[in-house]
Formats: C-alpha cells, structure tokens, sequence
C-alpha cells in the first residue's frame, strides 16, 4: 500500500509538472488561415498557442524562437488552417444496423462506455473537438464527458443531454420489444403532462445533464406506427423548457413535422434538430425566437439508403425513412434560403461516427455557400452552446482548437472528410 501511495503521487507530480512548467509554446506556422468563418482566409500567418490557448496570431511566418527559446514549430505552412468542428447532434454510445438488437441484449452499461469512448476518438480524429450528444445513457455518457475533460481518454469536448425528456409511447421512449423488457428500459424522463415534465425536467438536470433534449414530434427510427406528427403536446413543451432555462439549461427539440417544430418553438426552444418538414410559419418563427436549425441531412442519407438495400428495418421504420430521408434536402434548402439559423449536425449514431464531414458535403449540394457551412460548425454552434468567447475561431484569447487540411473548402467542399491535423486544448491529437 505504501508503495501504491509513493507512485501514484510520483505519477500525480509527473503530470502536473508535464502540463505546467514543462509546457510548451506551439508555433503554427499556416498557409492559409481563417481566422474567423465569414471573413477571408490570410496567407503566411503564425499562431502562437501556449497553455492551451491562443495567446497571437501574426503575419508572416515568424520564427519560433521569437516566443520562447524552446518553444516548437509546427509546419503547415501548405495547409489550409482554421478551428476545430462542432457537431451540434451525434449520439456517441452506438452506431445503426442489424446488429442493434442483439448488442442492446449482449453490451453491458461498460461494454457501451468502452464503445462510446471509441467512437468518440473516432469524431475528434475527423477534426470535430466539440459535440453535443443528444441521446444516450446518462451515468455513461456524463462520465465520458467527465473523463475527456479530466483528460484521462481522447475525444471532442462534450455537452450532453443524457435521455430525452419524452411522452409515454413517443419518440424518445423505449420500443420494439416485448412489454416486461419495455417496463425495464424505460427511461426516468419519460413524462405525461406538464407536471410530470417538469419533474423528468429537473431529474435530468440533476443527474447531470448539459443541455435538455426532448422529442416534440413522432420519430423515423421509432419501431412503432405513430408518425411524424406532434406529440408532446404545447403545455408540456412550454413546461419543459420554462424548467430548464429556469435552471440555466437550453432546450433541443427533435422535430420532424411542421405542427410539431412550431409548437416547440412557440415553447422557446433554443434549436430544432431535423426540422424536415419547416413552412413558412416555422421560418417566421424561427426568426422571431432566433433558435438554430440543426438539420442532420446525414441522418436522412443514410436511412433512405439502409431503407432500400438492407432488411434489418421494421415496415414501420422503413416507410418512415424512405418518406422522410427524401424530403430532408428540399426543405433544408427552403429553410436556408429564407435566412434561418443553422448549426451544423449530423446525427452521427444513425450514420458512421467519423464521417462526420460528409454533412458539409450534402449541405453544399442543397446550395449553402461553403462559407455559410463553416460558420454553421464553428461560430454558429459555439453561440449555440454558449462558447462564443471560448471556440469557434482562431483569435487571441481562445481555447486552441485548431485543424488543419492539405486543401482548401473553398475549392473542394469534400476537404472537410479529410482532416490531416487536429489540435485540441492546445495538444496535437493527429498530425499526417
């Protein structure tokens, strides 16, 4: 014991010392660097990172010795730089396909820790070092959270919902299997009734939660024949989201129909995951409430393609993905071309973890500008999550985030699925 006690202090010491004294400044020097998204990208620029921070960007490539006399060059000098993506929608703890079922019998509450925390090295390695995980375990998932802040593993900065707050029989409550199994699984945030919303409100809070994320309408992935449409009716939505703003947490809204996206946002949501089927009284409310449009076009590529060439989907589920997979572009077009809000998203979880880029990809095709895009994964999602004076450019000042790819976005959308450098916090995670 005595030993066990002089090396874990030994080990305690090494660290702190590793991450303080002995740390060391970073010279980047970057061929091409944005700044901030929306502004024009500068040429021959050095950031300066020390302590896990920005501490100045300035023309020219400098010499490192300039800042300290130990202090390390990093050379992307024929690189396109900018700051590290934010995916405002993954779900960490799985992946959709046929196995599903059977890994839900088979994965012990660790077995989904171990995967997650995979997945999640997965996400940052593809240039993402923040995401909002809006679905999973609770006790696991706040405690890969916890442990990639610590950290003690590799992975994106976490803000996590934990369950959803969702109605009995809705999207968001157990499905799809025998009703001894259903009373087991379900979740403590399922909730009927203002009263009993705002009590599923505070438990999740309480346990932990970042961020509030309810199901206002029926889902694709729902294994029951309950549709697109509202479900948690308006006194409920206004109760769930008074409570959580009350207690300093926002509100995400999974909403496909358009009954169901007003309503949340007539409720005060802070974003709309989906949104697939916004109108014209959506968009108006959109503007009024500035709540953010998360659209996952990912999510909707990815279920009409499993829908048509794989068997593992219910008729229920596929009918579903096909109808709405379908009509998520179009009406993410519409959307944007009126000027709503957009964080960027994809629901990786229903599509692979790490290919998370792709979204970029489909949002192009529906006509975003590439600058729109990369202001969607950095400003808008650190507004989003209330990081603006942390994330989201490469300023003084800031946490050093810091990606880089060998071309440039603004030629070939596609950059974004090839990331070759990731600084997170300060420290490289991959360098090609």
């Amino acid at each position: 014991m005595r030993f066990f006690s002089k090396t874990a202090t030994a080990i305690a010491i090494t660290a702190l010392f590793s991450n303080t004294i002995f740390a060391q400044v970073q010279v980047i020097h970057a061929g091409q660097l944005l700044v901030k998204a929306g502004n024009k990208p500068l040429t021959k620029q050095t950031v300066v990172v020390d302590n896990g921070k920005i501490i100045a960007v300035k023309d020219g490539f400098l010499p490192a010795s300039k800042f300290a006399q130990d202090a390390k060059l990093i050379d992307l000098s024929s690189s396109f730089v900018m700051a590290g993506l934010m995916d405002m929608h993954v779900h960490l703890q799985g992946e959709l396909g046929p196995k599903n079922d059977s890994e839900a019998l088979r994965l012990s509450d660790a077995d989904v820790a171990m995967q997650s925390a995979y997945f999640a090295k997965k996400t940052l390695l593809a240039g993402f070092t923040t995401v909002r995980d809006l679905g999973a375990k609770p006790e696991q998932i706040f405690a890969l959270r916890d442990a990639i802040k610590r950290g003690w593993i590799e992975g994106p900065r976490i803000i996590a919902a934990g369950s959803p707050v969702s109605v009995t029989g809705g999207h968001g409550d157990v499905d799809g299997m025998k009703s001894d199994l259903m009373k087991f699984y379900t979740s403590y945030t399922i909730c009927d009734g203002p009263y009993e919303c705002r009590k599923a409100t505070r438990k999740a809070i309480k346990y932990g939660a970042d961020v509030i994320k309810i199901t206002s309408t029926g889902g694709v992935l729902s294994d029951t024949n309950t549709g697109t449409g509202q479900q948690m009716t308006d006194d409920e939505l206004k109760e769930v989201v008074d409570t959580a703003h009350s207690l300093g947490r926002k509100v995400a809204s999974h909403a496909h129909a358009a009954d169901g996206i007003n309503a949340a946002l007539r409720a005060g949501v802070d974003s709309i995951e989906h949104g697939s089927y916004a109108n014209n009284k959506s968009i108006k409310l959109f503007k009024k409430t500035g709540a953010y449009l998360v659209p996952t076009l990912m999510a909707g590529d990815t279920v009409v393609d499993l829908a048509k060439n794989t068997n593992f989907m219910s008729p229920a589920i596929k009918a579903k993905a096909i109808r709405v997979g379908e009509d998520m572009l179009a009406n993410f077009k519409h959307s944007y071309q009126a000027g709503v809000k957009i964080a960027y998203g994809t629901d990786s979880g229903v599509s692979h973890h790490g290919n998370n880029g792709k979204e970029a990809v489909l949002m192009h095709s529906a006509g975003m500008k590439t600058q729109d895009i990369l202001k969607a994964a950095t400003i808008n999602a650190a507004e989003l999550i209330d990081y603006t004076d942390k994330l989201g450019s490469i300023e003084t000042g800031k946490i050093a985030d810091i990606i880089a790819m060998h071309g440039s976005p603004f030629k070939h959308i596609e950059e974004l699925m090839d990331v070759d450098f990731v600084m997170k916090s300060g420290k490289v995670v991959k360098n090609k």
